[in-house]
């Protein structure tokens, strides 16, 4: 979907804004047509629109300067990282530039004392662990695109992973940042100590989808290697009885460092591509992973074992090696790239839901998208409820791009409406914006543009994405401070 192009005086001034922040970063700015190209779309390639221009600064202090400027002109703002989003996070507007953090790719200190590392937003997420892997350390959180994805980016999102069940995602591994506001002030939240002072503006940022501020430095928890580490992959006729199975694993008082699903599409696509060894004649496929000591890891397995059984699995297999393990989960990793070798195009959707409404709702979903004509693929960290269906479509046959689009806005529906929310790890973005008040009430969304409004008065950083209309942040915080009347009657006055 191509967005609206700028008008006539936003190109007019496009020289004049190239000209003025290439003052600031002298070797970074793109201004030209062909050159802000590539950054016109994140991986939610169903939205495109070129910027007015491209910033790639170097140090905190470009940064800061490049916002002032932005802030005192009135010029929005994006910034970006891998471009991984996808949910059009980092999606630009013709009239605003985008702020591309690449450049910020050193990892500044690893302190294993404190089991910390300091890093840059740009370093991508495995990149992390590969530094430190020979001391025998790594980053937990491990989203399926840790090759590609920064730092930065998976603060922005509160990005997961396939052991964000036992481990958490970004937000529990996130000790500090620094963050550039708006208006160019550099704060600091957090740091290596556990405990901080004050409100927890630290978990306000993570999660905050780029419209808070920008991370110009992140320190984040680094854990030693488990002394043991095993799979399990278990294969079921059904995917009822591989959802049940899921809800009594963890209703036995087990957490598994990682527990995972797919469906029948997803295991022959990921195994033709990658060569695991998945059975190929199950309806549902999970990967169970056990870390610690060899006994726990032995009990735990053992445990998980006679679950299964009891849920009538049809397939049982244990990694017996590091290799083996590693592709286990090598299949599951790539299952994004594995579904588009087999479809044209596809979507990727992202909810979630507790985890006893795992089977009706998967039902619910193949109904949706066959109701559009389309096929899905089913991937999804069944542990914490996290959905990924994969919408098969063809772009190239008219008002597919259209159906794929509908089908995923009625499966996020149906996740809210079974006790779920409409993102895991994803983020809002623009995919899900105007979903948002089916989740939440008038006076929910408008406390949380306040919130927006305390840290970007002028709604210039990452406009339009979050809330279902512009945020009127100024407006608010102006009739807030001034006595005036606030929009919904009943919003809490602070």
């Amino acid at each position: 979907m191509k967005m609206p192009e700028p008008d006539a005086a936003v190109i007019a001034d496009r020289a004049q804004i190239v000209a003025a922040l290439a003052r600031i970063v002298p070797d970074g700015v793109i201004g030209d047509d062909e050159g802000v190209s590539p950054y016109g779309s994140d991986g939610l390639t169903m939205y495109r629109q070129s910027p007015l221009a491209v910033v790639l600064p170097r140090t905190t202090e470009q940064v800061s300067q490049v916002l002032a400027w932005c802030n005192a002109h009135g010029v929005k703002v994006v910034a970006r990282g891998s471009g991984t989003s996808l949910s059009g996070g980092a999606l630009p507007l013709a009239d605003g530039i985008v702020l591309g953090m690449a450049r910020f790719n050193r990892i500044l200190d690893l302190d294993y004392d404190n089991r910390c590392a300091v890093v840059q937003p740009g370093v991508t997420n495995l990149a992390v662990s590969q530094a430190m892997a020979q001391r025998g350390f790594y980053y937990a959180p491990d989203p399926s695109s840790q090759i590609a994805c920064s730092i930065g980016g998976n603060v922005a999102e509160n990005a997961g992973g396939v052991h964000c069940l036992k481990y958490g995602t970004t937000s529990p591994n996130l000790l500090g940042v620094e963050l550039v506001l708006m208006d160019g002030t550099v704060l600091r939240l957090g740091g290596p100590g556990q405990e901080q002072a004050g409100y927890d503006l630290l978990g306000l940022v993570c999660g905050s989808e780029g419209l808070l501020g920008v991370v110009t430095e992140a320190t984040v928890r680094i854990l030693p290697r488990p002394a043991t580490q095993r799979a399990l992959l278990i294969g079921f006729s059904t995917v009822a009885d591989a959802s049940d199975c899921v809800a009594a694993i963890i209703a036995a008082g087990i957490i598994p460092a990682g527990l995972e699903m797919m469906d029948a599409p997803a295991i022959r696509a990921a195994e033709d591509f990658v060569q695991a060894g998945y059975p190929t004649d199950v309806a549902a496929l999970m990967i169970a992973e056990a870390d610690g000591t060899r006994a726990q890891v032995d009990d735990q397995l053992a445990q998980i074992t006679a679950i299964a059984q009891a849920h009538r699995c049809t397939h049982l297999r244990a990694s017996q090696d590091e290799v083996q393990r590693l592709l286990f989960w090598a299949g599951r990793k790539a299952a994004f790239p594995a579904v588009g070798r087999i479809a044209s195009d596809y979507y990727c959707v992202d909810g979630t839901i507790p985890r006893r409404a795992l089977a009706g709702v998967l039902a619910r979903i193949s109904d949706i998208v066959a109701g559009h004509g389309l096929t899905v693929a089913n991937v999804f960290h069944a542990g914490d409820g996290n959905l990924h269906p994969l919408v098969m479509y063809d772009a190239s046959r008219p008002g597919q791009e259209a159906a794929a689009e509908a089908a995923g806005a009625e499966i996020l529906l149906a996740c809210v409406d079974a006790g779920g929310v409409l993102t895991g790890e994803h983020g809002v973005g623009v995919e899900k914006r105007d979903l948002m008040p089916h989740q939440y009430g008038e006076i929910d969304l408008a406390v949380q543009s306040r919130l927006k409004g305390a840290f970007d008065d002028n709604g210039l950083l990452n406009p339009g994405k979050l809330f279902p209309t512009l945020s009127r942040c100024a407006e608010m915080n102006a009739m807030h401070v001034h006595g005036g009347r606030l929009p919904f009657p009943d919003l809490p006055r602070f």
